[in-house]
C-alpha cells in the first residue's frame, strides 16, 4: 500500500506553476475531438481508416483507440493523472507514425512525410512535455496533491 501511495504521488506531482495549462488544453481537446469523430464518422476516421491502413479487426481496434482517445483526452484536459493518461496517447501517436507516416517517407520522400506528419510530431512532443512536467497548478492532480 505504501508503494502504491508513493507511485501515485510521483505520478500526480508536477511543477508548481501554470506552464502545462496550454499544452494540456491542446492535447486534451485534440484527442477528445479525434476520439469522438471516430465514433461519429467511422467510415472516414474510424473503422474505414483502420481498414485502409491494413489493421486486422479494424472494428475492434478503431473503437478501442477511440475510447482511449476520449478518456485520456478528457483526463488530460482536466489534469487528472496527466502523466499516466499521456502514455496510451503516446503509444497511439507512435503507431500512427509507423503505420501511416513511414510509408509516406518511403514512397514519397522526406518533404511529403514532414508535411503530413506535422500534427503527429507536435502532439508527440506535447505528450512528452506533459509526461516530464505533469499537469501543473490548475489541475485535478494538484487538488489531490494538496489534500495529501
Amino acid at each position: 500500500m505504501k508503494v502504491l501511495n508513493r507511485l501515485l504521488t510521483t505520478i500526480i506531482t508536477s511543477h508548481n506553476d501554470k506552464r502545462s495549462l496550454i499544452p494540456r488544453i491542446v492535447v486534451g481537446l485534440l484527442f477528445l475531438s479525434e476520439g469522438i469523430q471516430k465514433f461519429l464518422f467511422p467510415e472516414l476516421v474510424g473503422v474505414g481508416r483502420f481498414e485502409s491502413i491494413g489493421f486486422s479487426n479494424p472494428e475492434l481496434l478503431a473503437y478501442f483507440v477511440a475510447s482511449f482517445e476520449v478518456a485520456s483526452g478528457a483526463m488530460i484536459l482536466t489534469g487528472l493523472v496527466t502523466r499516466l493518461a499521456s502514455i496510451p496517447l503516446l503509444t497511439i501517436m507512435a503507431t500512427a507514425i509507423v503505420t501511416t507516416k513511414i510509408p509516406i517517407l518511403l514512397n514519397h520522400g522526406f518533404w511529403k512525410m514532414a508535411h503530413d506528419s506535422r500534427t503527429d510530431f507536435a502532439m508527440t512532443m506535447l505528450l512528452i512535455y506533459l509526461i516530464i512536467y505533469g499537469a501543473g497548478n490548475l489541475s485535478v492532480d494538484k487538488l489531490i496533491q494538496s489534500r495529501k
